[in-house]
């Protein structure tokens, strides 16, 4: 089972893709494109280079729960990605997901504007690293 994790943004898209086990990311990517359709057809690219089964797409949520302004833009290309892959995008809450990877990429010494092309790829593995963490105890749950 691959799991691939997706932070969608306006320039820079994040990907991680979970090793063959599903435990740990194992590929990292960011695809660079502004517009949604050559985006979402770069990561069925990768999702079949990857033998991805699983996409979980980060969802923009506000800090109460609520759906972000955002959340519309983040369906529609959650149904190009399920017409490109013919997988239905599991819809991940992100929130937090960038502020945290800009604080281990500081943390890791890099400064603030050697960020920019590495934070997408640490947001998404923050993503698939939350979904595979859900997984691992819904399986400890059924034992």
């Amino acid at each position: 089972m691959r799991i691939m994790a997706i932070d969608y943004g306006d320039a820079r898209t994040g990907i991680a893709v979970s090793d063959a086990t599903g435990m740990l990311a194992g590929y990292t990517a960011v695809v660079q494109g502004r517009k949604a359709e050559q985006v979402a057809a770069e990561v069925a690219r990768i999702a079949k280079e990857r033998d991805a089964d699983t996409l979980v797409l980060g969802f923009p949520r506000n800090m109460d729960g609520s759906e972000g302004a955002r959340a519309e833009l983040y369906r529609t290309f959650a149904d190009l990605l399920k017409k490109e892959t013919g997988l239905t995008p599991v819809l991940w809450d992100e929130r937090r997901t960038t502020i945290e990877a800009h604080d281990i990429l500081h943390a890791g010494g890099k400064r603030m504007k050697q960020h920019k092309k590495n934070v997408d790829a640490v947001a998404a593995s923050l993503i698939l690293e939350g979904y595979l963490t859900r997984l691992r105890m819904e399986q400890g749950g059924r034992e």
